[in-house]
């Protein structure tokens, strides 16, 4: 398994999840203690983190939850100008207040619902965990959005599910369900991408992409994707 399919070290889980520390010794934990857990077990961050190393594009994040992704990248040494967006208010404060600690640089976090409309960006796109929780016609309208937001030597990176009929998928399917019900995440699980659809999609766009299972040590069916205009 290549470093960049492996989670992050535990030393570096734990640097990033101080940030999410609460202020007080007995607030309320969770943030840290998912950011810990999350960091430690699965190979998302390592993975876009490769993805994107020799890009300095701006990047923006769709959907970037807490901003985990942020604070990879500047670990990794990456100082790419990062945009982070998320319809999920709570979400976003954590993601500043975990910045600012960490005292990350040129980095912003904004709420947005990307059922209005998608923000103005040039640059790179990330599109992580959320493809799936959109109906098929959003992604389209997602996907068609990122790809006109590459400027040249940018990168599209995604992370999804892909709909294979695999076990993996089945167990995919369950935990991003139980993920609603349990108010993680803001919106019911919709559809997960074939990725031969997916791949026409992007080769249509004039992309070319690359498709790497990114598993780790998880049962999930998770998906690496990364696409670039040739």
């Amino acid at each position: 398994m290549s470093t960049a399919t492996q989670p992050m070290p535990a030393r570096d889980a734990r640097a990033i999840a101080d940030a999410f520390r609460p202020a007080h010794p007995l607030g309320n934990r969770h943030a840290y203690f998912y950011t810990r857990a999350k960091l430690a077990s699965d190979p998302l961050y390592p993975g876009v983190c490769n993805a994107l190393r020799g890009c300095d594009a701006p990047l923006l994040d769709i959907g970037c939850g807490m901003g985990l992704l942020a604070h990879a990248l500047r670990r990794d040494g990456q100082a790419m100008a990062y945009r982070g967006v998320d319809v999920v208010a709570r979400k976003i404060e954590h993601a500043r207040l975990a910045a600012t600690r960490a005292r990350l640089q040129d980095v912003a976090f904004e709420v947005l619902d990307l059922e209005r409309g998608q923000p103005a960006h040039s640059g790179s796109v990330a599109i992580l965990d959320v493809l799936q929780f959109i109906d098929p016609a959003a992604q389209d309208a997602t996907l068609a959005g990122a790809v006109a937001m590459l400027t040249p030597g940018a990168r599209l990176v995604i992370r999804t599910g892909l709909d294979d009929g695999s076990g993996r998928a089945r167990i995919t399917r369950g935990v991003d369900v139980f993920s609603r019900i349990v108010r993680w995440m803001p919106s019911s699980l919709r559809a997960y991408p074939r990725r031969d659809a997916l791949q026409a999609r992007l080769h249509a766009a004039g992309l070319r992409a690359t498709f790497e299972p990114l598993y780790g040590r998880t049962p999930f069916n998770n998906w690496l994707v990364v696409a670039q205009r040739d």
